[in-house]
């Protein structure tokens, strides 16, 4: 295994399509009428995988499944992506070509060009994904946006990637090691939500987080979805379910579903103390994950 070896594997695997190879990615701007979108997300060993449990190919869907997750909560279109990883001794070929797998058939099934990164070696694995993404301007979808009075919506299900890390069975941990970006769904919401984010480190910290930008409360007083066989601390602060946590208008029409995923609404947001949220009546902990707590 060597630099070169990786990337002319990749190269190989890329055809035509390929970026790579050069001191910088050479990509159009953003045409007139669009804006640029840019994230970056890390993925460290044994904080966000292991070993033990997790394929290489889950490892390298996971990985730009969180970039893309972020495009999607600004309701934009994914158009380009950059991996660097730190590789571990034990990381030889085979694992490589293996996470290259699973982070390609999700680059290829979201329309996204792997455009470059970069290599290095560590004593544990750990991966940045930077991804662009463009969207018409004044439509992408920011956490500020929330007003009293706006209606509190989720995407999906909630709770079923926490179930699926404590279980380690079933399609609660197909769900922990293969989330699906919700991009049609946030495309869908550029003309009608107000507020986007989305849930990354559960429920209860993101819509604190979203009460805080906007500078409002929120009332969580409806009936949340809840993934099968999950609990009640699942749904509310289990994280790394990416789903899409929105606000809209109370007047915007928002259908039940939206090509099969449900739109379900949750809550209200009010006047109040930035950041403040109630669960049916009684404050609710913001307990969702946090690197530093």
């Amino acid at each position: 295994m060597s630099e070169i070896s990786i990337l002319e594997s990749l190269r190989a695997r890329l055809g035509p399509r390929a970026l790579i190879g050069d001191d910088c990615a050479v990509l159009p701007c953003a045409p007139a009428g669009k804006e640029l979108l840019v994230t970056t997300d890390l993925m460290v060993e044994d904080v966000h995988f292991r070993r033990s449990t997790h394929k290489p190919a889950d490892v390298g869907h996971k990985l730009l499944a969180r970039g893309l997750s972020d495009i999607a909560a600004m309701g934009g279109d994914p158009k380009y992506c950059f991996v660097s990883l730190a590789l571990p001794k034990w990381a030889g070929d085979a694992w490589i070509a293996r996470f290259y797998d699973g982070f390609l058939a999700l680059a290829n099934a979201a329309k996204v060009t792997l455009a470059g990164g970069d290599l290095s070696h560590a004593d544990k694995f750990a991966g940045d994904i930077i991804v662009l993404g463009e969207a018409r301007r004044g439509e992408s979808l920011k956490r500020s946006g929330a007003k009293p009075g706006h209606a509190i919506y989720v995407s999906g299900t909630l709770g079923g990637s926490a179930l699926g890390l404590s279980t380690h069975r079933g399609r609660a941990w197909q769900r922990h090691l293969r989330p699906e970006p919700r991009l049609a769904v946030g495309r869908f919401l550029r003309t009608k939500a107000s507020a986007c984010m989305d849930l990354s480190d559960g429920l209860s910290i993101d819509l604190h987080r979203m009460c805080v930008e906007s500078k409002v409360s929120a009332v969580i007083d409806h009936p949340l979805p809840a993934f099968p066989g999950v609990t009640l601390e699942h749904v509310l602060h289990g994280g790394e379910d990416y789903e899409l946590l929105f606000t809209a208008n109370a007047a915007t029409k928002i259908p039940a579903t939206w090509k099969g995923v449900p739109l379900t609404r949750i809550g209200t947001i009010v006047k109040g103390e930035p950041g403040v949220v109630t669960f049916f009546g009684n404050p609710l902990p913001v307990k969702g994950y946090d690197h530093f707590r």
